[in-house]
């Protein structure tokens, strides 16, 4: 399935922070929207912000048009703003992007868990994020610090436990 870009995406302005503040506004969760709706399409839970700047999400090559680094750290501060992202160093320089929280990934995950009577059972990380049972799953291929929040999140709830094994960390879930 092939990712369907926004109308915006072709119009070359939108490539540029307008300086009018309503229309920046509609702008920015535009861009907000789109790269949470690009992010999801791609299953990309981090980003670097060069990195980003180079990837067809922020430079559309059909229209030659780019976004700057400096409009791209707007949009990820509107996004932080949101509850969104979350910077991964002080430069700001990388970042997690959350398309889902925490707590409707640990939801998602509880759900299955549930469905498929796997309650009181012990799952590795890589069982539950990575394994066969899991691959028709909208959380399969979870980020282990993503999946570990959202395991928290649910450990605070009182559905799940993390527990350490030998060869690394695991859950039971209840």
């Amino acid at each position: 399935m092939s990712f369907e870009w926004p109308w915006q995406y072709n119009f070359p302005p939108f490539f540029t922070l307008q300086p009018n503040v309503d229309t920046r506004q509609k702008q920015l969760a535009a861009w907000c929207s789109l790269a949470l709706s690009y992010c999801r399409h791609r299953k990309l839970y981090t980003l670097d912000v060069l990195e980003a700047q180079e990837s067809p999400l922020f430079n559309n090559k059909k229209i030659e048009r780019k976004l700057s680094v400096e409009a791209i750290q707007v949009i990820f501060e509107e996004l932080r703003k949101k509850g969104n992202l979350e910077w991964s160093d002080k430069s700001k320089s990388r970042c997690l992007i959350m398309w889902r929280s925490p707590e409707e990934w640990g939801k998602l995950i509880y759900q299955w868990v549930s469905k498929n009577g796997m309650v009181n059972s012990v799952f590795t990380l890589y069982e539950l994020a990575n394994g066969d049972d899991t691959e028709s799953e909208e959380f399969h291929g979870l980020e282990e610090g993503m999946l570990l929040r959202s395991l928290q999140a649910l450990q605070t709830d009182g559905k799940a436990e993390i527990i350490t094994m030998d060869d690394g960390k695991g859950v039971k879930f209840f």
